[in-house]
């Protein structure tokens, strides 16, 4: 059973005014937060070394540039100037950077982030403790001047430009340029590929930088971030910003692209984003070598003039060491016949791998522009790694997530000349031109009660104007590497696969658990039959979900890692065109299910899933630009199609996972721009459709609602409050809970209560009212309070808290008695058992862990005790392609998951 501790953490008042509950720990000037009573290093408690694998089972991965994770530590363990150890299995010492990424309240850490390189002692698991940690034997350093940034790794030197079209001057091996010019690359044009007029106007951009940053420089990890938009003549859109990852030792360069669409989708049409390195050409065209990594282990190794099948034959050796990638001998040593007419053979300087579905790849190549293009082969699934050099070194790149992603392209230009082009591209341009207008023309929807209307019937919650992507994101990974040869066919291949699925150390379920970190949940328990029965129930759903992105091809690049909302039996599909019932969006915190489902299994495929998700709805499905800023897009045909523009889905709830687990800094980003997402409310009234008064917002008095968009908030500001960060974030949590607390009946109170943006107080009426909504908890609001309460020691908050989640499933007698009113026929009563646990929990009442678990079985709103966890395969005409269908839906099933996960870790003991 979850321990939900009640410590008092917390001495004198903070600010003027504030309850004693406000003097949390402020932020130093370090960035983590001063312990309310300095201790001594000796007052901690410490830890033992702990246990961390990898994520993925099999050979320790050894190609990728390094990793980069995160693990938790309880309360009071350790001081946050604690250094750290990694040894392998063996004991030997492996070189770790470390450092801290979340604090507790008393100043201990609550967050470790460590980085390692490729270039170490590998194994299938380490122990990560207390320790001095021991150097690299070379480390990355980082150089600046006014102009360049240049970091060496050791084994490859990388430089960066301050300023103009190139984010990389150059990437060195010794005295060997293998890549330079590194820039971005894009282009538009003002008609969409679907209906073109006669003439077509395009245009193209290349990056141009604004400010580089060095956000981290050694021993064993430097990160280098730049910043900038895409410009052409006097135009710059686009914003971008790259981060550079580099390890000690290592010769690849991890890189992390995100840019924003901020252009208008009736005429920004864009056709073409991709990433592109110059690469210097050494050698003869018959020394010169591609490689393309297929499917599976599948590689094309092809060389830009072959010696290979001609009618004349060169001799063995040189075939077999052209194949093989090696330098081949001097052509006065090979047969005459074929040395004299070399001239004659094509040079193929140009190649192609277009993964333009999910479900096929083809290559193509040309001698070069001008000419046609011939047809190499094709595939499934690539797994997007190319390669371009000789065997004195050469430029391996790729994408992840490259078919997953698509339309995607690895495109080489100019192999037969002295410097070839490789590029990256993000959206390829033999796909057409993005389509970002909405769907379609309002159907007469121009004023509010239409669009009230209209949401009767399609659940699609339409306003003019408000279906717009400007302000999306999306954030890619790629890798390239600086090779010194050109690979064998074997090493491409498994180069591919680290491109493909970056390593990634992990700390396991029942370490993360006695942490105490992420509120109610414990580790997968089949002690009973009654448990393995839940168990078995949770792992279909996540199962069924995983099969459901592949048979129906939940990918692309602006839709990958979202599932649907909800299904149509009629015609065994997912409503993908009706309204609110296409992309989940997040919707019911389909997110948090998935993310604790992985806290609890530690399963890879877990991981992965909830990554992807994590990754599309942090980017896509929220604004990051314009008014709108931080706020998310309600569920719908299109990731930003709804007129519901909300904080429940931009939830930073949703995203605080990844951040920790992996100190992904994109992440961390997005988190700290969601501390600021309360000011929305001066510019869009959520509620502005059934008003009865025009929008006039006053700074301290907003129509911020107490549940669903202060949980929003509320777990922004405690991120930011765990990390160190801006002060007015712990403020504001703490003070909309206090004043929430101190409303009659707290979270069910009725009446006008208002939000003041200066310091996150609520006010409202001093008689009681009941108020509420059946979707009150069910994005955030009850995870975030069980780890507030957890930080805390308010007796007036946890006890108006504590009443909410014994009232809402309790009789309306029972309501009556306590809140002056009955509450309603409220719905999600399922999902609301987890509240009645919780209550149970700090009551101590078995009675009331009782009802928890009828309140769980009968399944009101959700999945009764005998529903059928079962799916049944459809084939036939009735189908396009065969899938399997279950009675599940997204929504039903992220809440069910929720509140079985909350019950078995919070009364699991009365089961």
């Amino acid at each position: 059973m979850v321990h939900i501790s009640r410590r008092h953490v917390l001495a004198s008042a903070a600010t003027a005014g504030a309850t004693a509950w406000l003097s949390a720990p402020t932020a130093t000037a370090a960035g983590r937060p001063a312990a309310e009573e300095p201790e001594p290093a000796a007052g901690r408690t410490g830890h033992e070394p702990v246990t961390v694998r990898w994520l993925e089972d099999g050979t320790p991965p050894e190609l990728a540039a390094g990793t980069t994770w995160g693990v938790p530590w309880p309360r009071g363990a350790l001081s946050p100037d604690q250094e750290f150890a990694l040894v392998t299995e063996s004991g030997t010492a492996v070189p770790v950077q470390s450092w801290p990424t979340g604090w507790w309240p008393d100043g201990s850490v609550k967050w470790t982030a460590h980085a390692v390189s490729n270039a170490h002692p590998h194994t299938g698991t380490y122990r990560l403790g207390p320790g001095e940690a021991v150097p690299p034997g070379t480390p990355v350093t980082v150089a600046r001047d006014h102009r360049r940034t240049t970091v060496d790794t050791g084994a490859m030197t990388v430089v960066f430009r301050h300023s103009g079209e190139h984010l990389v001057e150059s990437v060195r091996r010794g005295g060997t340029v293998i890549a330079e010019k590194g820039r971005l690359i894009a282009s538009r044009q003002d008609s969409p590929g679907t209906d073109l007029p006669a003439t077509v106007r395009g245009q193209v951009f290349t990056s141009s930088v604004d400010r580089v940053t060095v956000e981290q420089e050694g021993p064993v990890r430097a990160v280098v971030k730049v910043e900038g938009r895409h410009t052409a003549k006097r135009r710059a859109w686009l914003p971008f910003t790259v981060r550079f990852y580099l390890y000690a030792g290592a010769e690849a360069l991890r890189v992390v692209h995100t840019f924003v669409y901020d252009g208008d989708a009736s005429k920004d049409f864009v056709n073409g984003l991709g990433v592109r390195f110059d690469v210097p050409m050494r050698g003869a065209p018959h020394d010169r070598h591609i490689r393309l990594a297929g499917q599976g282990q599948g590689v094309l190794s092809e060389a830009v003039r072959p010696l290979t099948g001609l009618r004349r034959d060169p001799g063995a050796s040189v075939r077999a060491d052209q194949v093989a990638g090696r330098a081949t001998a001097d052509p006065s040593t090979w047969d005459q016949r074929v040395t004299s007419r070399l001239r004659y053979i094509p040079a193929f300087g140009d190649y192609s791998l277009h993964q333009l579905s999910a479900h096929g790849f083809d290559i193509h190549k040309r001698t070069s522009a001008g000419h046609s293009w011939l047809r190499v082969d094709g595939g499934g699934r690539a797994r997007g790694l190319g390669y371009v050099g000789s065997p004195t070194g050469g430029l391996a790149f790729g994408m992840r997530n490259f078919w997953q992603l698509h339309p995607t392209e690895l495109e080489i230009t100019g192999a037969a000349t002295d410097t070839a082009q490789a590029t990256v591209w993000l959206w390829s341009p033999r796909a057409g031109a993005m389509d970002l207008r909405f769907y379609h023309d309002g159907l007469g929807q121009e004023e509010y009660p239409e669009q009230l209307e209209g949401l009767e019937i399609t659940y699609e919650d339409y306003e003019p104007g408000f279906g717009t992507p400007y302000g999306v994101a999306r954030t890619t990974e790629l890798t390239f590497w600086a090779l010194e040869a050109t690979p064998t066919a074997e090493r491409f291949s498994a180069l591919a696969d680290a491109n493909a699925t970056p390593p990634l150390l992990v700390s396991g379920p029942e370490h993360n658990h006695a942490a105490g970190v992420f509120g109610a949940w414990s580790p997968v328990d089949r002690s009973t039959a009654a448990k393995d029965e839940l168990e078995e129930n949770l792992a279909f759903m996540h199962r069924f979900y995983v099969e459901e992105v592949d048979q129906r091809s939940w990918y692309g690049f602006w839709d990958y890692g979202d599932v649907m909302h909800s299904y149509d039996g009629d015609r065994h599909a997912w409503r993908y065109d009706i309204g609110g019932y296409a992309w989940d969006n997040s919707e019911l915190s389909t997110d948090l299910w998935l993310w604790y489902h992985y806290l609890r299994t530690g399963e890879a495929a877990a991981f992965r899933f909830a990554e992807a998700m994590t990754r599309h709805t942090g980017e896509v499905d929220m604004y990051h630009l314009g008014e709108w800023r931080g706020l998310g897009t309600r569920h719908g045909v299109q990731h930003w199609a709804d007129s519901a523009k909300q904080v429940r889905i931009s939830n930073a709830g949703y995203k605080r996972f990844l951040y920790f687990l992996t100190a992904d800094e994109r992440i961390g980003d997005v988190l700290h721009d969601l501390v600021d997402a309360d000011r929305t409310f001066l510019v869009l009234d959520p509620g502005r459709k059934l008003a009865e008064e025009p929008f006039d917002p006053d700074p301290q008095a907003l129509p911020m609602g107490k549940s669903t968009d202060w949980g929003a908030m509320g777990l922004a500001w405690l991120t930011e409050w765990e990390r160190g960060g801006d002060p007015i974030a712990r403020t504001k949590l703490l003070n909309g809970a206090a004043s929430i607390a101190a409303l009659p009946n707290g979270w069910a109170q009725g009446g006008a209560t208002t939000y003041n943006l200066r310091d996150g107080r609520f006010t409202g009426p001093s008689e009681p009212s009941v108020s509420i909504g059946s979707l009150s908890s069910v994005f955030g609001l009850m995870e975030l309070m069980t780890e507030l309460l957890q930080l805390t020691d308010d007796e007036q908050v946890r006890a108006q808290w504590v009443r909410f989640c014994r009232l809402y499933n309790a009789t309306a007698d029972e309501q009556r008695a306590e809140t002056g009113s009955s509450w309603g026929s409220l719905n999600l009563r399922q999902a609301y058992s987890r509240a009645t646990a919780y209550a149970a929990v700090q009551l101590a009442d078995p009675a009331l862990a009782a009802r928890a678990w009828r309140e769980l079985r009968t399944g009101h709103a959700g999945y009764p005790e005998d529903h059928p966890f079962r799916s049944v395969r459809v084939e036939g005409p009735a189908v396009l392609n065969p899938v399997n269908e279950a009675p599940l839906s997204t929504n039903a099933s992220a809440q069910y998951g929720l509140a079985v996960i909350q019950c078995l870790a919070l009364v699991g003991d009365h089961l």
